[in-house]
């Protein structure tokens, strides 16, 4: 890891763990990508998070390749291919209610290393800012963010390209043609 990841915003966000994971299958992301993943998820946690009482937030973004994403997509959403990121949110799931303090576990970002590096070499954008957009529209979909109808895809848009700038990341929108393959699962206890 290179450089420390930054604090989350203001003194009033409540804490946000975020633990990354690069499974051995993956292979190599690069050496800033683990911390590109942490912070890109914190900028999205902080930006959109609704802690309804600040209580803590964890959420995991696993690096991984894509055999496993395509395993994933197959088993979760019935598509036998790999996909760019998928998010299994959490935070509906169905079960006990979390202990007053305890941290509210949001669900898990998983990323696939060959469409990520292949997709950015195709949209002529530097490998780490995919990798960071992904990793926050990943999280906006952990938050409840999608874009199956235009106005909901318009919304999150905007919020991604000002996180994403807050990071000194351009505007990732800013050719049309370029959209998100992101795929969410209905929501579980997790892959």
């Amino acid at each position: 890891m290179i450089g420390d990841p930054p604090q989350p915003g203001p003194a009033t966000t409540p804490a946000i763990a975020v633990d990354v994971i690069v499974t051995q299958e993956a292979g190599d992301w690069g050496g800033n990508a683990e911390w590109l993943a942490e912070r890109a998820a914190i900028a999205a946690l902080a930006a959109a998070y609704d802690d309804d009482g600040d209580a803590p937030a964890e959420l995991s973004v696993v690096l991984a390749d894509d055999a496993m994403v395509q395993t994933l997509n197959r088993d979760y959403r019935g598509k036998d291919k790999p996909t760019n990121v998928l998010s299994f949110a959490l935070t509906e799931a169905a079960g006990p209610e979390p202990e007053p303090g305890a941290p509210i576990l949001l669900g898990d970002v998983i990323l696939a290393r060959e469409t990520v590096v292949r997709e950015a070499a195709e949209q002529g954008k530097p490998e780490d800012d995919h990798l960071t957009h992904l990793v926050v529209h990943g999280v906006l979909h952990l938050l409840g963010y999608d874009h199956e109808q235009d106005d909901e895809a318009e919304a999150m848009e905007r919020l991604e390209t000002r996180v994403l700038a807050g990071l000194g990341i351009p505007d990732p929108y800013a050719d049309p043609s370029v959209r998100p393959t992101t795929s969410v699962p209905p929501r579980q206890q997790g892959p």
